[in-house]
């Protein structure tokens, strides 16, 4: 007898953690974000939106999933 395989569908966005190439400070945002995120410390714009995925400025850390 042959097992089947379960397919789980997984979303398509995630977390990044990042850091602000001006002050240096970490935050965690959307990769699908719909609005300007900004840095909480120096005000740095760090992700834009695009319609889908949206444009990170910042250095991206770690993906959180």
């Amino acid at each position: 007898m042959k097992k089947r395989k379960i397919l789980i569908p997984e979303p398509k966005s995630k977390f990044l953690y990042v850091r602000c190439p001006d002050c240096g400070n970490e935050q965690i945002i959307f990769d699908h974000a719909s609005m300007l995120v900004r840095c909480g410390v120096c005000n740095r714009i760090l992700a834009r939106p695009t319609g889908g995925t949206a444009k990170i400025e910042a250095h991206v850390l770690k993906v959180l999933g």
